[in-house]
């Protein structure tokens, strides 16, 4: 692992091999690593959930679940146990995997398409949101929802903050919205993009978070006095999703731009590019390495008619599979940008 973040780049030239994992037969459309970084899990437009471990610095598939009857849209693995996994499908339900007997061990009815997910730091509770701006609370130890709530404006993703006692939701108006949990008081709307705000994630600290937009920018915040620290502008196209390195020192961000950018957290330094054949549709680091896993909307390489239903994984030792950092991605200046 680079020792500073001044030894990154080098450190990203002679560790960007990448590593794929092709046994889906959909897109894929969200990835993310259990909270030991033992497994990573894929879902997919197919309606099936993969897992894989890292087995000599390779992907090796584990499990392949089966059971909802549309497109997975949403994962994501309990914060503190590594064999529990959620899934959230356009079928109208969440269901809850176990990797230690590779089955499926509740299915929660909900009231519409599923379409985001998160997992409250405790355990305790998963927040699914569907099409219609409503978000079911689900009590992880009954499998049974709690409390709904619906929003009148467009909602998009959402996450609690680490201590598990707000709960941020992004918006289409641009802003951030913050509740206080579990009463769900609106304790505060924070203007933050000048248009629809996309995706929201938090850094390990919980110190700082993030926001991806259609305005293609993404902001970094403080979350203790909501400062905006500073804005990421390499991307064109919407900001669809974004990840924190376990050590915040880096964050990618990816959209329908042909790369993924890896940039210094605090400095904005563009450390590395990942090469994109087509639009990505989420990333997520590894907890303890300097892993970046992938979904995009690949085809295949003998048929572009079909799906490539591929996992990619960035970072392993070994020679570029793609170019880094190349004179075609010169970084624009980043912007500072006060807000009220």
């Amino acid at each position: 692992m680079a020792a500073s973040i001044e030894s990154l780049p080098d450190f990203f030239k002679s560790n960007s091999r990448i590593e794929e994992a092709q046994y889906h037969k959909g897109k894929v459309h969200s990835v993310g690593w259990s909270c030991d970084g033992r497994k990573l899990a894929s879902g997919s437009t197919d309606r099936t959930v993969c897992t894989y471990s890292i087995d000599r610095e390779r992907l090796s598939r584990d499990c392949h679940f089966k059971g909802h009857s549309d497109t997975v849209d949403q994962l994501t693995w309990h914060p503190k146990h590594p064999d529990k996994l959620a899934t959230a499908s356009s079928d109208k339900s969440v269901r809850l995997f176990d990797a230690r007997t590779n089955k499926c061990s509740s299915i929660i009815q909900t009231k519409g398409e599923n379409i985001n997910l998160s997992w409250s730091p405790d355990g305790q509770t998963i927040a699914v949101g569907n099409k219609e701006d409503l978000i079911t609370f689900i009590d992880t130890r009954t499998c049974k929802a709690k409390f709904e709530e619906q929003f009148k404006l467009e909602v998009n993703e959402f996450s609690w903050s680490k201590d598990g006692s707000l709960f941020f939701l992004t918006t289409g108006l641009g802003s951030i919205i913050i509740h206080s949990y579990p009463d769900m008081k609106l304790l505060h709307t924070q203007p933050a993009h000048s248009s629809n705000c996309i995706c929201i994630k938090f850094d390990q600290s919980g110190q700082y978070f993030a926001t991806g937009s259609a305005d293609a920018l993404m902001s970094l915040w403080d979350i203790s006095d909501l400062t905006c620290l500073r804005t990421f502008s390499r991307l064109v196209w919407p900001v669809r999703t974004i990840s924190f390195s376990h050590d915040t020192q880096i964050i990618a961000s990816a959209s329908e731009d042909p790369f993924i950018d890896i940039a210094s957290t605090f400095t904005g330094e563009q450390l590395a590019t990942i090469k994109c054949e087509a639009q990505t549709f989420e990333i997520a680091w590894h907890p303890k390495r300097h892993l970046l896993a992938i979904a995009g909307d690949e085809k295949d390489r003998y048929d572009s008619s079909k799906d490539a239903g591929i996992v990619k994984v960035w970072g392993f030792p070994g020679e570029a599979n793609y170019s880094q950092k190349s004179s075609q991605n010169t970084p624009k200046p980043l912007m500072a940008m006060s807000l009220p």
